[in-house]
């Protein structure tokens, strides 16, 4: 039994060896390849650069980092209240058999693949931007124009996309909170509103922000989705109606007819990519472990 153990032990020390190692040679490799243009073109003109001209050799990536932030800060808008409006639907207010079918239908979401969330985009979602919301906002802003394809189209489906992620670890966390908290608050007089929002949420909120951590890395990393529905120019998007570019889109799309310089300058969109998610886990860390010493 003890020999038994001991290999599997030694088989999930070997897992874990390996998927360290495998994630240190991407890192090394991407670093490697990347690092010749940031050297050469300077890695304060590449990152606050404005203009993206790789046949012209000019590689500033700040339109990308923009439209990046932008399409990622929409999504968040709208997918954090979503979600966590129906985590809390699901744990509090349906019965169990239903909870259960209708956290299924959400799951279900998460094994879609990007590109036909990227059509759907294409086939709804930019039409319905283009043919009804720009004529709303052009009674407020008659200049505002729009081909549909926008921050806004791409922040909409990456929004649902990472509705599964935020729903079930939010689900999950919400419904380990301890019966007897519940019954506590109601017994002090609180109905079910502030049951939930004072006491529930605040007891769950380290699942909660744990959810909207990973979806926060969905996001930021999702390709094929946005490359179709953001228009793919390399500008500084104005308002949610404009057009724009993606570090991971321009990545894909510039990828397979890339001379070796402009290839250099892919990789190093990609170091620039993965310090950005380095730091914004890092500041959603920080915030988390800021609330969970609030709530000890």
């Amino acid at each position: 039994m003890k020999t038994r153990e001991k290999a599997i032990e030694k088989i999930i020390l070997i897992c874990a060896a390996v998927s360290t190692l495998a994630v240190a040679l991407i890192t090394i490799f991407i670093f490697s390849s990347g690092f010749p243009v940031l050297k050469s073109y300077g890695v304060f003109n590449f990152i606050f650069g404005e203009n993206w001209r790789p046949t012209g050799g000019q590689y500033g990536i700040l339109p990308l980092i923009a439209g990046t932030l932008g399409v990622t800060l929409g999504a968040l808008i709208i997918g954090i209240p979503t979600g966590l409006g129906c985590a809390v639907f699901l744990a509090e207010m349906l019965k169990k058999r239903s909870a259960r079918l209708f956290k299924a239908a959400i799951e279900l979401l998460a094994g879609i693949p990007s590109v036909v969330y990227g059509f759907f985009g294409l086939a709804v979602i930019v039409p319905v931007i283009r043919e009804y919301i720009l004529p709303l906002v052009q009674k407020i802003n008659p200049d505002a124009s729009s081909s549909g394809f926008s921050v806004l189209a791409g922040a909409i489906i990456l929004a649902i996309m990472i509705l599964p992620t935020i729903v079930s670890i939010s689900e999950n966390s919400i419904s380990a909170v301890p019966r007897e908290f519940r019954e506590a608050s109601l017994a002090l007089g609180a109905d079910k509103r502030e049951t939930i929002t004072k006491v529930i949420l605040p007891a769950a909120k380290s699942g909660i922000f744990s959810s909207i951590i990973l979806a926060m890395g969905r996001a930021i990393g999702e390709t094929m989705a946005v490359l179709l529905i953001t228009g793919n120019m390399a500008q500084i998007p104005g308002s949610p109606l404009d057009s724009a570019a993606t570090l991971t889109g321009t990545i894909a799309m510039e990828m397979s007819y890339a001379t070796p310089e402009h290839q250099s300058a892919l990789f190093a969109i990609g170091i620039i990519l993965f310090v950005i998610i380095v730091i914004l886990n890092s500041i959603a860390q920080a915030i988390m472990r800021k609330f969970g010493g609030m709530t000890a």
